[in-house]
């Protein structure tokens, strides 16, 4: 069955090394590797896609074509991108740490790829489940933070100096008002198991009794991905690429998928938390849950890209002031609200 088929091929591959007399646990390990190998996979396939999905996004918003020669409909488009910037040479300029300057770009996939490790995006389809998985999330986001920073910081560069600070601002900034925004979902669940958050949608999805939580995480994920209008990491008139500045090759090329790597981690938890997760709507169980919960996922993507291409990008100030100044108050009120709704309605019984 097609609902099953990723739980099936897992217990195949299983069965196949117990079957070789592997050891039960070297067995697991090896399959928690197959798992995590094909994750990977899963989202740098959909970054590449994405950019070309974005482009496509772009010239319809803008009454353009977008890419149509380079293969069927432009879909080649990437592919050839990715094949120009392997092709050019990685520059290391002067007075840089080398070590972490070379490394960066490879350890910002490390976040997405063990955010992934805990969603859930099919019925019984994780690769761990855990019950501190929201905890587990927001810690292991925070990662990127410091690999930004990093990147800027060994670059010898005071643009990209500045701009790593900036990703240090913006982001520890609207981590506050994001993590607020689930604790909603959080108290109406009543657990940090994303699976049982799923479940816990089964009668009405949390968008529809947490809204307000909803826009926050959505304004506040647009910001930790660094995306217009909230895109203050670089700027042409001010500090160039921040952060990417030094980077050529595939060096650029990595922190530029990391951006949709880290788009994709943002939507599949607003789906888990607000969305249903891979519960079909209107009981159309027929339908696989998985292709739900991607459908879903794409959903927010879109309204990403949406985004990115309809409203000018804001001031640095007038950034920090909205997050500190609007989200947080906001995100504290809805808190409350809902501490008191879940207080007066176990108190008439429902």
């Amino acid at each position: 069955m097609l609902e099953s088929i990723f739980i099936e091929i897992a217990d195949i591959i299983r069965y196949w090394f117990l079957d070789l007399g592997t050891p039960e646990l070297l067995t697991e390990i090896i399959l928690m590797l197959i798992k995590l190998s094909a994750i990977l996979g899963f989202i740098i396939v959909n970054a590449l896609w994405l950019v070309y999905m974005e482009r496509k996004v772009a010239a319809y918003i803008q009454s353009r074509i977008g890419p149509i020669h380079t293969g069927p409909k432009g879909l080649l488009q990437t592919a050839a991108d990715i094949l120009k910037l392997m092709g050019k040479e990685i520059i290391l300029p002067d007075g840089i740490n080398r070590i972490i300057f070379i490394l960066m770009p490879i350890l910002i996939f490390v976040p997405p790829l063990m955010t992934w490790a805990v969603i859930p995006f099919g019925r019984d389809m994780t690769a761990v489940d855990i019950d501190m998985g929201v905890f587990y999330i927001l810690a292991v986001g925070s990662l990127s933070t410091i690999i930004f920073w990093a990147a800027g910081w060994a670059s010898n560069n005071k643009y990209s100096l500045i701009g790593g600070m900036r990703v240090v601002a913006q982001m520890v900034s609207y981590e506050l008002p994001l993590v607020l925004g689930l604790l909603g979902v959080v108290m109406i669940s009543g657990s940090l198991n994303l699976n049982q958050i799923v479940i816990a949608q089964d009668n009405v999805w949390f968008i529809f009794t947490q809204p307000i939580a909803f826009l926050i995480y959505l304004i506040a994920g647009i910001s930790e991905t660094n995306r217009a209008p909230f895109d203050l990491v670089e700027g042409e008139s001010e500090i160039i690429a921040g952060p990417y500045t030094e980077y050529s090759g595939m060096g650029f090329a990595l922190f530029f998928l990391a951006e949709y790597a880290n788009m994709m981690v943002v939507s599949a938890v607003c789906t888990v938390m607000f969305l249903g997760g891979w519960l079909a709507p209107f009981g159309m169980d027929f339908i696989p849950s998985w292709v739900w919960f991607f459908l879903k996922m794409y959903f927010i993507i879109f309204l990403f890209m949406w985004i990115r291409w309809t409203y000018p990008r804001m001031r640095v100030d007038h950034l920090m002031a909205f997050g500190w100044k609007v989200l947080v108050p906001l995100s504290l009120a809805n808190i409350f609200v809902t501490g008191a709704c879940i207080y007066i309605f176990r108190g008439i019984g429902w």
